[in-house]
Parts: structure tokens; sequence; C-alpha cells
């Protein structure tokens, strides 16, 4: 039995690349959760160091999505990003 542990949640404002968006809100449908348990779940993994627990159908249906939406950035990527002004 899993015992549930209690929190509060608050609002956030988060900024992100769009097409980085794109794939998280798909992949939280194609899971059935919304973007806020995917986030968490991500970034909870993530802080303990471990990898997503993504099944490998899951994995390929990432690529798709990936592929789908244009997103080529990686994990490399990350904190070398610049924004451009629109």
């Amino acid at each position: 039995m899993v015992t549930k542990k209690h929190i509060t949640r608050t609002q956030t404002g988060l900024r992100i690349e769009k097409r980085t968006l794109k794939v998280l809100k798909a992949l939280a449908e194609y899971l059935d959760i919304s973007l806020g348990d995917l986030m968490e779940g991500l970034a909870l993994h993530a802080l303990d160091g471990k990898a997503p627990p993504f099944s490998p159908k899951t994995l390929a249906v990432i690529a798709k999505l990936k592929d789908a939406y244009g997103l080529y950035l990686t994990a490399a990527d990350s904190h070398t990003l610049e924004e451009t002004q629109t």
C-alpha cells in the first residue's frame, strides 16, 4: 500500500521553449496525466539523480512527438539557449 503525502502546490509563470512545451503537452495527453504532474515527476526524478521512468514504448512516442513538432534540442543544449526577441 502506498502512503500518500500531503503537499501544497502553487501556480507558476514558467517560461519554456515553444516546441518543448508542445512535446510535453502532447506527452502528458498520451500518458493521460496533467502537464503539471508530468513536469513534477520529471523534476523529482532529476533531483533524485534518476532517469525518467519511461518505457521503451513511451520513448518511441516521445521520439515521434519530437519529430512531429521539430524539437531538435537535446540535454546538451541546456543552459546554452539564446532567446530571439519577436
